[in-house]
């Protein structure tokens, strides 16, 4: 039974404001808010969206879209209450510790470690991709088999810029998590300037024939495209991360979550109809279709604010994604289910500095030597698990009591949560069969480090 025991939420609120390891709590609704939609806004627009539809959804990618945003909205509900009844760091993982009991808390802590790890890997990864096209612009190239990872039919071995920028934002980061928040504020607003840009100048190049035949692949393609881009859409799960850093949670939580996951479905919806309006879809597999978009219309001096832009949305998404890795390792450490030492906070800046360049070195390796591809789909699976987790985690928290002083509840309980679980399951079982395997390798490799580290130095283990 000890692999089941379980949490109680005053406990784990109790043990969050520990003496020298409680963070500081200086973040608003607006930064929340910011926060996640400069998590949402970036590989998803400026990366994915060629991708999936030339492959999978063709112009119906709009509908790709909206099927993953109304999953993500049932999902979203329910992290709103859970975010808004434990407000601590660790989002899925925290959760669970107090609904599902250890065990099933490690698996989701482990599964978040390769859902934010590889997340942060492939925003690292488009980020390269735009970087080297700017430097093309000033004749700048970097050697072959540094601009991308291991693909040696390619001749590329290792993606150094994409190594490069997590660093400096894992620099970033350990200065503090008030000075992360106002940098990546202004860098939202910068590109949702040029999303609205993009959207302003090649609406009237739309051509209707373009989205002929709208849905080529069938319903099935669609589906796979939602599974492809629901990746895009893991923000919010970043904004629950921050619990423990708000100043008012049980109020500012679910506006973060909930405003963010709204403003953001939306600009995606619009900029997926343009871009295949504008350019046919078996056109699009390109690493920076809305610049290729503009290009394609002669407008290229929009195209070379849209890779500006492009740069500085996916900073913040990668700053958003390495910021709630650092908090991830931090809450299982502070459980004892990782070493204890990587639990010390900062007293100047009071953020978990070792954590953070723990975070900093697997996504290194990842998007060091993993393709942008596989990077993607590992993401969306790992996603989808949690998110299916915590929608059942909601009805278990009902069941307990424990969570009715909360400030938010999901509504229509429990209809959205099984529509959460139901739709995020759908999703999943689109994936292809090599990313499950890889998924379930993880799982597997995440389950001996419990049993033989975890279980004996958990924290609940010694009380």
């Amino acid at each position: 039974m000890s692999l089941f025991r379980k949490k109680s939420i005053d406990k784990i609120i109790r043990d969050s404001g520990s003496k020298g390891i409680s963070l500081n709590k200086t973040l608003g609704a607006f930064d929340l808010t910011m926060l996640g939609i400069g998590a949402i806004i970036g590989t998803g627009i400026f990366v994915l969206t060629g991708v999936a539809a030339a492959e999978h959804a063709g112009p119906a990618l709009v509908l790709s879209f909206i099927l993953a945003g109304i999953a993500c909205a049932f999902a979203a509900l329910c992290y709103a209450e859970f975010a808004s009844t434990v407000p601590v760091s660790g989002s899925a993982y925290t959760y669970s510790y107090a609904t599902f009991g250890e065990l099933m808390a490690w698996i989701l802590g482990w599964d978040l470690l390769l859902e934010y790890g590889l997340a942060s890997a492939s925003v690292a990864s488009g980020w390269s991709g735009y970087f080297q096209g700017l430097l093309g612009g000033f004749g700048i190239h970097l050697p072959t088999a540094l601009t991308s990872a291991y693909s040696p039919e390619n001749g590329t071995y290792f993606d150094l810029p994409a190594v490069i920028i997590a660093f400096l934002i894992t620099f970033l980061l350990t200065k503090g998590v008030r000075e992360s928040a106002r940098l990546n504020a202004i860098m939202v607003i910068i590109k949702i300037v040029v999303v609205l840009l993009f959207i302003a100048v090649a609406v009237w190049y739309v051509k209707p024939d373009n989205w002929t035949p709208f849905m080529p692949f069938g319903f099935a393609g669609v589906a796979t495209g939602a599974a492809t881009v629901f990746f895009a859409y893991i923000g919010f799960d970043a904004v629950s991360s921050a619990a423990e850093e708000v100043k008012n949670p049980q109020k500012n939580m679910p506006i973060g979550i909930i405003a963010s996951l709204a403003i953001c479905t939306v600009l995606y919806i619009a900029v997926s109809a343009i871009l295949t309006g504008v350019v046919p879809y078996t056109e699009l597999n390109v690493k920076n279709p809305v610049a290729f978009a503009l290009n394609y219309i002669n407008q290229d001096w929009v195209a070379g604010l849209i890779s500006i832009g492009a740069i500085a949305g996916m900073t913040t998404v990668l700053l958003v994604m390495m910021y709630g890795l650092s908090r991830l390792f931090y809450a299982i450490s502070r459980d004892g289910l990782l070493p204890k030492g990587l639990s010390k906070v900062n007293q100047k800046t009071q953020t978990p500095v070792k954590t953070t360049y723990l975070g900093c070195l697997l996504v290194s390796l990842f998007a060091g030597f993993i393709p942008l591809d596989e990077l993607a789909n590992l993401t969306s699976i790992g996603t989808l698990f949690a998110f299916m987790s915590v929608s059942i985690g909601i009805l278990v928290l009902r069941r307990s009591g424990e969570g009715m002083k909360a400030g938010f509840k999901t509504p229509f309980v429990p209809v959205v949560p099984i529509l959460a679980f139901l739709s995020c399951a759908y999703l999943m079982l689109q994936l292809q069969k090599q990313t499950w395997i890889a998924f379930l390798i993880w799982l597997a490799a995440g389950l001996i480090v419990y049993f033989l580290y975890g279980r004996k130095h958990s924290l609940l283990n010694k009380s």
